[in-house]
């Protein structure tokens, strides 16, 4: 058996090779810049919030791994990561993670600290969030919040990054995204529910115990409510907003559905939490065709 290249191991270690977790952070950025800039955002800038996307998530993953190299070797699903398995060794994985944030930091000062520093001290402000994330689990009952938090950056940074100030439409979109991680990633950590408990860490999963698919339901519902609301606030043309939007409610209530079904297989919460991208870009779909088509 051929051995795994390096490079194919700092691959795993960014998590390059699961677009699925990247994605899903680059999908509120979107949302954000499109409607900021009525589905006509400078393309160059699109490119910077992706490309920040990808390395700021790359970084905050090599970091929880770095947090937790001690940890993930006792959880089925994240025992053969690059640190768990001693596969890198924690200096490569501190370098991994410098450069990657050093990447970020450069995308950063494409939002100019002089002529928009709304943007560019979001960025700044982002980075301590996704450093001390790893850590809330430990200390903190839901760290999924700190999760959520850190994905409603990406929203504040897009949008400031058009319009230069955050509003009304702004924290409608943030406080959907902050829900919809919330459910999104409270399903991902029931795969681990047990693990954790043996291990003694903290999750939402934990936290709202038998009443976790009722949790998820309620921020889905909330994600829902934020996002219809925020359609009327921009006018968006609801004959097609609408559509894209109701597609998705049902989605999620599939979900909610298939969660209070007892005794879910594992790998069921990985496939709903990857459902999620396609739900996102469903959205996006809506977001950009309904303001482009707009009632004069």
């Amino acid at each position: 058996m051929a051995t795994e290249p390096t490079w194919q191991k700092i691959i795993r270690l960014l998590r390059w090779d699961k677009p699925a977790g990247r994605l899903i952070l680059i999908i509120p950025a979107l949302w954000a810049v499109f409607l900021a800039a009525e589905a006509q955002p400078d393309p160059l800038l699109v490119l910077v919030i992706i490309l920040g996307a990808i390395t700021t998530s790359a970084a905050g993953c090599v970091i929880n791994d770095l947090w937790d190299r001690d940890i993930d070797p006792k959880v089925e699903r994240t025992k053969v990561r690059p640190l768990a398995s001693k596969a890198l060794t924690v200096k490569v994985g501190i370098a991994t993670a410098f450069v990657s944030l050093f990447c970020a930091a450069g995308l950063a000062f494409y939002f100019n600290p002089w002529t928009n520093p709304l943007s560019f001290w979001l960025c700044v402000g982002a980075v301590p969030v996704i450093v001390c994330y790893p850590l809330a689990k430990r200390v903190f009952p839901v760290p999924q919040l700190v999760l959520a938090i850190a994905w409603g950056f990406a929203v504040l940074i897009s949008w400031s990054a058009v319009t230069k100030n955050l509003s009304t439409p702004t924290w409608l979109l943030w406080g959907a995204t902050v829900l919809w991680t919330l459910g999104f990633d409270t399903i991902y950590a029931l795969s681990d529910r047990e693990d954790d408990l043996k291990i003694g860490i903290n999750s939402s999963a934990i936290f709202f115990g038998k009443f976790a698919p009722e949790a998820v339901g309620l921020f889905y519902v909330g994600t829902a409510t934020c996002l219809a609301i925020l359609g009327q606030t921009l006018a968006l043309n609801l004959s097609i907003y609408g559509i894209t939007w109701a597609i998705s409610v049902g989605l999620w209530f599939y979900q909610y559905w298939q969660l209070r079904r007892s005794n879910l297989p594992r790998f069921k919460y990985g496939k709903m939490f990857a459902q999620n991208v396609t739900i996102g870009f469903i959205l996006l779909i809506g977001m950009i065709l309904g303001s482009l088509f707009t009632a004069p």
